[in-house]
């Protein structure tokens, strides 16, 4: 369900122009117009929501990639 969540904040803080609801789970988010100013916005609010600090090896277009790459790695920091 963390995909829920992540469509949440990136609803609140990604400034897309689309709304969230219509990309896919493995859609790009950078095609769908989420920029570098709004990932780090993104990464803060993920951050603050989960009470998790994202690992500088997972601060990279990949982890940002898509709703599903953000979930897989919100998972990866939970279960550390």
């Amino acid at each position: 369900m963390l995909e829920k969540d992540v469509r949440q904040i990136l609803s609140e803080h990604g400034k897309l122009p689309v709304e969230i609801d219509t990309i896919a789970d493995d859609g790009n988010l950078f095609d769908a117009g989420l920029t570098s100013l709004t990932t780090v916005n993104v990464m803060l609010a993920i951050e603050d929501h989960f009470d998790v600090e994202f690992d500088d090896n997972m601060l990279s277009r990949a982890t940002f990639q898509s709703v599903q790459a953000l979930a897989t790695a919100i998972q990866t920091l939970l279960d550390e």
